[in-house]
């Protein structure tokens, strides 16, 4: 059976996901959700233009990720949605994944919280700090990295700042 992985990038697909994370991680399946670009044809077209064959790479629904998720899959797949709250509305569909890797989180009017140090690449809002705070104690791991090889900070250290 493949292995789910999780991410959290406002941006979705993009060059550090394909150079960096799918090669490290053995991804063989993209799974983008937004509901906003898999409605729209350009968009999602815009989005996988420059995703190698060697990944099969989809921009879904919230509703169709729920779909795609609840079947069995021997790929190692990654999840990407743009905010820690799209998570909630999948959390049963994703308890056993390996964890949760925040990326790229732009300012937001919302997002009054930044993991220090970070260089500005960490915006939250009440309601992701309480989506990530519910998956925490659904058992799910949840850290901070922007690539594979850069520094790792945890959720705990970051939650204890705020």
């Amino acid at each position: 059976m493949g292995k789910l992985f999780i991410r959290v990038d406002d941006r979705l697909i993009h060059g550090q996901t394909l150079i960096a994370w799918c090669p490290t991680l053995k991804i063989q399946e993209i799974i983008a959700v937004d509901d906003v670009s898999a409605k729209n044809a350009m968009l999602k077209s815009i989005m996988t233009m420059s995703v190698p064959k060697d990944y099969n790479a989809s921009v879904v629904t919230i509703m169709e990720a729920k779909e795609k998720l609840q079947k069995e899959s021997t790929r190692n797949r990654l999840l990407i949605v743009k905010y820690p709250t799209q998570l909630l509305e999948i959390k049963d569909e994703i308890i056993n994944c390996d964890g949760i890797v925040l990326g790229n989180m732009a300012k937001r009017e919302d997002t009054p919280y930044n993991l220090s140090g970070a260089q500005e690449m960490y915006y939250l809002s009440d309601d992701d700090v309480k989506a990530i705070d519910n998956l925490i104690e659904a058992g799910i791991s949840v850290k901070f990295q922007q690539l594979p090889t850069s520094k790792l900070t945890e959720w705990e250290s970051f939650r204890k700042s705020i």
